[in-house]
């Protein structure tokens, strides 16, 4: 499975005095949105982290089309798009429950040794999951 959906409602603190969701706090609900994308293949962060492996995002896009406000039901869609030696990309929306599109986005990650604190390929478990 290459797409994962998992549902987040806007808490009434991630918004702004307009009951919009302030820009800042898509970020948290695009990381669920990636860890449980793994969760789902059956690897967890913390997994990860325990065998001495750093996902962190190196870059970032996020596009903003329509505000999501206070109590909206949001599903966080997230795509893996490919994998290299040491990165990988997912692309990411956001829709409301009228399945109007509110965000898109595109995460670059590098698998990190937390050791050496350097780039490393991930183990062949990891890029069986990527590429299933």
């Amino acid at each position: 499975m290459k797409e994962h959906q998992i549902n987040v409602r806007v808490r009434y603190s991630e918004t702004d005095q307009m009951s919009v969701v302030y820009h800042g706090n898509y970020v948290p609900y695009f990381e669920m949105g990636r860890v449980e994308w793994l969760r789902n293949k059956g690897i967890s962060y913390k997994s990860l982290e325990e065998n001495g492996i750093a996902l962190p995002i190196v870059s970032m896009t996020l596009n903003y089309k329509k505000p999501a406000r206070y109590d909206d039901l949001l599903t966080v869609i997230t795509k893996f798009k490919s994998q290299t030696t040491v990165k990988v990309e997912f692309d990411c929306e956001i829709r409301n429950e009228s399945g109007e599109l509110l965000t898109t986005a595109y995460f670059l990650l590098v698998f990190v040794d937390l050791n050496s604190g350097k780039p490393i390929a991930p183990p062949q478990y990891i890029l069986d999951v990527m590429n299933d």
